[in-house]
């Protein structure tokens, strides 16, 4: 890690600056620093060494959300290396680093706010500006035409390599993905309903700025050509945290549909998506569901860890028994 923090410094003009490392997350796939210069947040360094992408990868993603920046979208802008690079290649142990600098996104997260939104404001602003930011980076994505191109859902999510993901054990989740994914062809892939996405739009991956309420988006590092509608639909999976302490389900349920029904107000005001597609939310809440067993399962096969089925238990049984 310092080998290349000192590559890295000289590559951003970094010197002189602090630097923060943020401990990883379980699942996280890359090393993560706050860059300070004079106590004052300025640009986020990751360094990224699985091995497990390209430089195409990279390339792909920061182009993406360059392309959003100069446009207009809320998201955290990616910075240039000194010579102009939106992704650096460095060496450390014989094995090629990628790192690239995003601008630090104005604002916190909520959860380190305790889950409470603003002061003085409805909550139902924060659902709101939340499908707005969403709308505005789909919107955009309808008019990205990329130098170099991001996977497309099924380049990964297919049984060939799915099933030799799954345990043998788990024999039922196998079958239940499998029909999934079989619905998920049938799907219409045109550019009205199928493009760039965010793929983990969720409020880990968004600072708020609680004097305004304003909404900054960050961590394409999932993104991917899918649906639109899979990013809708985790929002829809997210809002179930701030609904759980109703115990009765039928209300849990209504106070779902208002959360998603006012994000749709927001995501609307930008972008829109075709009504037959929105009708189809049960079936890609399915697909959110199967990105985060794979996920998980991912997370176990990097680790050399067996999987455990509490980790996956509750997802897996909503795609067993819909």
């Amino acid at each position: 890690m310092k080998s290349v923090l000192e590559q890295a410094k000289r590559l951003y003009a970094l010197e002189g600056c602090a630097f923060t490392p943020v401990s990883g997350h379980e699942g996280g796939r890359n090393r993560i620093a706050i860059v300070s210069r004079n106590g004052e947040n300025k640009y986020v360094l990751r360094i990224s060494d699985l091995g497990d992408r390209s430089e195409n990868d990279y390339l792909a993603e920061t182009e993406f959300i360059r392309f959003l920046a100069e446009n207009g979208a809320p998201v955290a802008d990616v910075i240039p290396s000194v010579q102009g690079r939106l992704v650096e290649t460095v060496e450390a142990d014989g094995k090629a680093v990628y790192v690239s600098l995003f601008a630090y996104a104005k604002g916190m997260l909520i959860a380190d706010n305790g889950y409470r939104y603003r002061e003085g404001a409805p909550l139902s602003e924060y659902f709101y500006n939340t499908g707005k930011a969403l709308g505005a980076i789909h919107r955009l994505s309808r008019a990205y035409a990329p130098i170099h191109r991001r996977p497309d859902y099924f380049d990964k999510y297919n049984m060939e390599y799915l099933g030799r993901l799954i345990p043998e054990e788990y024999g039922e989740l196998e079958a239940a993905v499998a029909s999934r994914l079989e619905a998920f062809r049938a799907l219409p892939t045109d550019e009205g309903c199928y493009g760039l996405v965010h793929f983990d739009f969720s409020d880990g991956n968004y600072h708020i700025d609680m004097d305004t309420g304003a909404i900054t988006v960050f961590d394409f590092d999932n993104c991917m050509n899918c649906w639109y509608m899979f990013d809708l639909a985790n929002l829809w999976i997210h809002n179930e945290g701030w609904t759980r302490r109703e115990t009765d389900p039928g209300k849990r349920l209504a106070l779902m549909r208002q959360c998603f029904d006012i994000q749709l107000q927001g995501y609307k005001t930008e972008t829109d998506l075709p009504e037959d597609m929105l009708e189809k939310l049960p079936l890609f809440i399915d697909m959110v569901l199967i990105e985060n067993i794979v996920d998980e399962l991912e997370c176990c096969a990097r680790e050399g860890e067996d999987v455990d089925w509490e980790d996956i238990g509750d997802a897996a049984e909503r795609l067993i028994h819909p």
